[in-house]
């Protein structure tokens, strides 16, 4: 989930467009951020003009209209009309709704924002960050503070849409943004040491989305902790964070097995251990494996998966904990992420190194 802005780690030979910020080639009805761009201003500063007459200097504006006739762009008088009130409403944007690592992130963001007095509006935007630009500009005028769960947008686009409204960013550090993350470094330590004691000497990682700053944390912690260790690390990927993911990701594995894997969340490793067992490769006996997130599923599969559990409820808690302490005034603190602790849950995935399979 980056442009050249993005303050994520070293992505091997991974690359990410560097004009992600950017809105690619318009579909349906165009966006003030197509309007900004045009005009080369801000999208603040298109809104400005549309809502509030007068703070935007005259030729500043003519030029923004001119360019929103061109471009078919119409503004939305309902919105308007909100966008000096409070409406107790909170956007929580997620990349994928059917993902389960985030259910529990939902549940902890919609209990303390109830507690508060507000309301939670969910977004899914389909791990699209042209959706998730869409979908925030649209819900801007009518919330009063965004919570970020796992953000495809670039660092650049995410901090435009924060100079706007409140926000909180989780699973991802964006400066001068607050944030709250796991503790990816330590998670995927605490993995590969796991491994590490069972004799296992050379480990794949199955590795997360392209777009993906935990992603590019892991991979990063991992090669880390593989000089600490001596044990040998190499990747796989970038894979869809999904079954389907694993499932592709076993099938390069196959071609050059190791006795140990490291999934980027639980769901890759469960795609990854049903394709490898229907090829008759035993886990753990063969291949150990282990996940990441500790979803519901970790516990229900065949063998049960180890994983690091990562307390998601507590993520969306503090998110919106420092969102509301936002919308009441404080100013936001965009030091340091909020680092929540992880934990690895050994279950029956894993075992003493054998051969190769």
């Amino acid at each position: 989930m980056a442009d050249d802005e993005h303050e994520g780690p070293e992505r091997g030979t991974d690359s990410v467009p560097a004009d992600e910020a950017r809105p690619g080639p318009r579909r349906g009805a165009p966006t003030i951020y197509d309007v900004a761009q045009v005009a080369g201003v801000a999208p603040s500063t298109v809104s400005r003009t549309f809502s509030r007459p007068g703070r935007v200097n005259s030729e500043t504006a003519d030029r923004i209209r001119k360019v929103a006739a061109e471009l078919g762009y119409r503004t939305n008088p309902m919105a308007r009309a909100l966008s000096t009130t409070h409406t107790n409403l909170i956007a929580l944007v997620v990349p994928d709704i059917t993902n389960p690592v985030y259910f529990e992130i939902i549940n902890g963001v919609q209990d303390e924002a109830a507690e508060a007095g507000y309301i939670v509006v969910l977004v899914d935007s389909r791990e699209s960050d042209r959706q998730e630009r869409d979908a925030l500009e649209r819900a801007l005028p009518i919330v009063d503070g965004i919570v970020l769960g796992t953000s495809r947008m670039s660092d650049a686009a995410i901090r435009m849409i924060a100079k706007q409204k409140p926000m909180v960013v989780i699973n991802r550090a964006v400066r001068e943004i607050p944030s709250v993350v796991p503790d990816n470094p330590r998670g995927v330590r605490r993995a590969l040491e796991h491994l590490g004691e069972l004799g296992h000497t050379t480990v794949t990682y199955l590795a997360g989305p392209e777009a993906s700053w935990a992603d590019g944390m892991r991979w990063r912690g991992l090669r880390e902790a593989s000089l600490e260790l001596s044990v040998h690390v190499r990747r796989i990927g970038p894979l869809a964070p999904t079954v389907a993911g694993g499932i592709a990701g076993a099938k390069a594995w196959l071609q050059a097995p190791t006795t140990g894997v490291i999934a980027y969340n639980d769901l890759v490793a469960i795609g990854f251990m049903r394709a490898v067992q229907a090829r008759g490769v035993r886990v753990p006996e063969d291949v150990s494996v282990v996940g990441y997130d500790n979803i519901f599923a970790a516990d229900l599969v065949t063998p049960s998966l180890t994983t690091v559990a990562t307390p998601r409820r507590a993520l969306g808690s503090a998110a919106v904990r420092n969102l509301v302490a936002q919308m009441k005034g404080a100013h936001p603190r965009g030091g340091p992420p909020v680092v929540v602790p992880v934990k690895l849950m050994e279950r029956s995935s894993t075992a003493a190194a054998t051969e190769q399979p």
